[in-house]
């Protein structure tokens, strides 16, 4: 549910924008081929970046992070 005057954050925003190599090689897999669901494997099990870079990529950039009360 957005919030009024935010902008959600796009899935996969963060991976395209530092040029994730992984998420070159999900880009150019057809969707749910075998060898698409093996790179998305990397990016749920075994991704190459840290919560502490996104989490400050996502800081630079003005998002904050909201919850439900």
């Amino acid at each position: 549910m957005p919030v009024p005057g935010y902008v959600d954050y796009q899935r996969r925003e963060y991976c395209r924008d530092i040029r994730c190599p992984i998420q070159r090689l999900l880009e150019q897999a057809a969707e749910g081929s075998d060898e698409h669901e093996q790179v998305r494997a990397v990016c749920k099990g075994d991704c190459i970046h840290t919560t502490y870079e996104f989490h400050h990529w996502l800081m630079e950039r003005g998002y904050e992070v909201v919850r439900k009360a």
